[in-house]
Parts: C-alpha cells; structure tokens; sequence
C-alpha cells in the first residue's frame, strides 16, 4: 500500500529517476495574443478533484500540520491531472482537468488550452494545504514541440503535437545524424524542428525550442531555455555524455536548443505573483520535469534492473530498467537516461484496440470468466487494427491475422489474449538480444491490467511473475520528481 512505503525505499524510486496531412508539415504562423490565465475556466471543462484527508482524517494518519507536500502534473493527451503526496508516498489530494477547447482561427489553440489548465489545477489543490506545498514538477507528452520568442516566451508558432509528423524533415535529419538514432523518425522533435526551420521565414534571432512540460514549468519558475534529459531526448540530446552531440551543435538551428538538466532537479522558486495569488509558501520550489511515460513508469516502482512494465492500452507498450543502454530506429526502440540506469522501451501496435473492435466491455468480462489461463491456446494470430507493425517485428506491410475464427467467442477471445502474451514475450527477448539487462519481473499498468485472466495467461507465456502496478498515474510520478528536487 502507499501509506507503507519508507521514506529510503521513496529515495530509490527517485535514484533512476489530430493527424497531419501526409507530406510537408503545414503552415504553423500564430498570431501571438495575450490572455489571462486568472480567470475561470470554461463552465464545459469537466473537473474531479478528490481531498484525501480533512483535518481529522489527517491526525488519524499522523499528518503533521508541518509536514511538506510535494505536487505533481501531467499533462496527456487529452486532459491533466495533479497528485499531492508527503515524502512517504500517501496521497493526500488528487485531481483532473479536460482541456477546454480554444479555437485561433481555424486550429485549436493547444498552448492557451494547457495554459489554462495549468493554473486550473493549482487552483483545484486545497486551499489548506497549498502552503505546505515544497516542490512542484509535471510531465508532457513527449516530442510535443513549441517554437517560442525567445524573450517574451510567447508561441511563435501553433505548438508540434506528439504524434505529428514531418515527413519533409526527415531526409535531412537522417543525413546528419547517426543511422539508427532516434531522432530518425518523422515524429521525433528534431524532424519538427527542421521542418519549422526551414518552411518559416520570419526573424529566427529571438527564437527558442522548449517541449510542453519545459514551456509549462516556465510559466511557473520564469526561467527561460530550461529542459530536462528526458524530454530532450528527441531533439537529439546525448543522455549518456550528458550534452549536444557535435553533429547537432553543428547545424544553423542549434541555436534554438534549451540548457538541459536531469528530470527532479531545482530551477527555481515559485513566481511571486502565483505564490501570492494560490497561497503558496514563499520556499516552494520548481523542478525539472519528464515525459508522461517515464513519470507513468516512476509510478510504478520498478526500481532495479529487470523490472519491466507492460502498458496494455490500445497498444502495447513496455518499458525495461536496464544497465545498458539500447538504441535501434528499427524497431522504434529507444533508451532513456534514469540517473545511473536506462529505461528501454518499444510499443507494438497490438493491443487493446483489437480487442474493442471485436468485443465490448462486457463482452471482454463476461468471456474472460470462462477462459481456463492454465491451457494454451492452439489459435496463432497477430492482432492489428491495420496493415504495419514495428516492435518486436519491424514490417510496415504486415497484415492483421485474426483467423481463422472458431466457434465459440470464448475460444476466440482466449486466442486474441494468448496472441498479445506471445507478442509482449517476443517483445522482451528482442530488447535482451539487443543488449539488455533480462526482464525478471513485469508490472502491468493500462486498462489490460483490470484483467485477471489476461494476467495469468502473461504469467504462464512469459514464464514470470506478473503483477498489477500498485500505482500507473503519470501525475504520482511526477509527485515523485518534486520531492527529489528537494533532497
């Protein structure tokens, strides 16, 4: 349970720690504009915000008055989320924010959007509980790319999403960066901004490169050109030497590049102006931030080499603690820096996206109930909801294979689920035959995870223990960096 959790084994968690047209990126000018974040957000924003402890129930958990709080954010893809937890881990209050939607001209208006919501969530945090708050951090989705003024921090252009692609960058970035990278891919935040460099010819004097979570953070501590190891990742950033490669530095844009720091480290305090309008404490402090998968993966405490977890959303996801570090633009695979360890990750494009196009959810449960976890599964499929898979198996012309269907939707459904496990299995053995450190145990986080059956078919497939993540909100893993940043 959270409550349990010690304050060293806190310490070790921290130690790691809209599709675009195909073709040329589209015409991204903004016509800057000031609003003003003080005011109410939209009646339409839906809002969920759960106290975890009044008064009494904090005495009865032995809350002390004096007692710091740490805030963590994250921003997904479609709306936010806050958690507060003290130095042990508990909990003590949780929140959500849907972006609300702010159109300019005929695009929606994305930074107004999380800007709003930003402060919609400091202002959904306690009244009481907002002074004892002593650090804050959040994450962002990660390769979302903003083109800023350099001096004002304004967007300069309508912000790069994460799954945006530029296509028309990508020859470029592959001739000067090394084969394999993962910078070599349309979606990367350097593809972005080549593309951005290239087809916009106002002043680039006054310009910045800063991701969603470095853009937001500003907006907090008022430091310019701050980012972190995680997130800069894909504009090319070096986590292993710790700087700009030299073929980056090299190129006409690297002047847009931001400092870059380690995820959970202290920029600075909190502005005056929002410290004094949400009451916080005049010590309450700003850190880096990360990426939402990285801080979803901090959540779950994976905290030693060999522990894994498997995201079983509409895709399959998985992510391995590793010594060693593992690069492969083939398969998609890429490592990220955690202090002294790497985080490897692949996503197939299995998943629970299949599943949702051939049963409902009370489909999915009333057939799971049926299905004997201990028997194999004689069907072979490879379920894909369109022709193209990249991890484990790097072939864009694959075809879905669902067939051939039997009788019973039982019979069928335990094929599909036995399917993924072989894949998700295939997927570890690909990352420890390109180097790294051998899964011993997996956690589960995503809607897959609810599955018991499903769990133990993974336990019987991957001959491991397999297990729900007692935590999988990328917003705890953020709580987490904000109380790093102030050990």
């Amino acid at each position: 349970m959270l409550g349990s959790i010690n304050h060293s084994s806190t310490l070790s968690i921290l130690l790691y720690p809209l599709s675009p047209k195909p073709g040329c990126c589209s015409s991204r000018k903004l016509n800057v504009r000031t609003h003003p974040w003080e005011k109410s957000v939209e009646k339409s924003v839906k809002l969920r915000t759960m106290v975890v402890g009044c008064k009494i129930e904090n005495q009865e958990m032995g809350f002390q008055a004096s007692e710091r709080l740490y805030l963590g954010m994250d921003f997904g893809t479609s709306g936010a989320r806050y958690a507060l937890i003290d130095k042990q881990g508990t909990i003590h209050a949780e929140g959500k924010r849907e972006y609300p939607n702010y159109m300019k001209e005929d695009s929606l208006d994305w930074a107004l959007s999380w800007k709003t919501t930003l402060f919609s969530l400091l202002e959904d945090v306690p009244v009481h509980l907002r002074p004892l708050v002593a650090s804050i951090s959040l994450d962002g989705t990660s390769a979302t790319t903003l083109i800023i003024d350099s001096k004002t921090g304004e967007p300069l252009a309508i912000p790069y999403l994460y799954n945006e692609s530029c296509p028309d960058a990508l020859p470029l970035v592959k001739s000067i960066a090394p084969m394999n990278h993962t910078v070599c891919s349309g979606s990367s935040t350097l593809c972005k901004l080549v593309s951005w460099w290239n087809n916009d010819d106002s002043d680039k004097k006054s310009t910045m490169l800063l991701h969603q979570a470095d853009w937001l953070l500003w907006l907090l501590h008022g430091q310019l050109g701050v980012s972190d190891y995680n997130n800069a990742l894909k504009v090319g950033y070096d986590p292993e030497a710790d700087s700009y490669p030299d073929w980056l530095l090299s190129q006409p844009y690297a002047q847009l590049l931001p400092m870059v720091k380690a995820p959970g480290t202290s920029i600075g305090h909190l502005k005056g102006d929002i410290r004094t309008q949400f009451g916080f404490s005049e010590d309450c402090i700003v850190c880096t931030g990360t990426t939402d998968s990285i801080a979803a993966f901090l959540a779950a405490r994976a905290t030693k080499p060999g522990k894994a977890v498997t995201s079983l959303g509409s895709t399959l996801a998985i992510k391995l603690l590793s010594t060693t570090r593992i690069e492969d633009a083939r398969y998609g695979v890429y490592s990220h820096r955690l202090d002294d360890k790497w985080l490897v990750g692949g996503a197939s494009n299995t998943g629970g996206a299949v599943l949702k196009e051939n049963f409902s959810d009370e489909q999915l449960e009333k057939l799971s109930e049926h299905i004997n976890p201990m028997e194999a599964s004689p069907l072979d499929y490879y379920p894909l909801k369109s022709v193209g898979e990249r991890f484990p198996v790097a072939n864009p012309k694959m075809e879905p294979r669902l067939h051939p269907r039997p009788e019973s939707d039982v019979e069928y459904l335990h094929g599909i689920l036995e399917s993924i496990a072989r894949i998700e299995a295939k997927a570890y053995m690909l990352l420890k035959d390109l180097g790294a450190t051998q899964v011993d145990e997996v956690f589960t986080a995503g809607g897959g995870a609810k599955n018991d059956k499903w769990t133990k078919i993974r336990e019987r497939v991957l001959g491991l223990p397999v297990s729900r993540a007692t935590q999988t909100e990328a917003a705890y893993g953020a709580a987490l960096l904000a109380l790093k940043g102030c050990q």
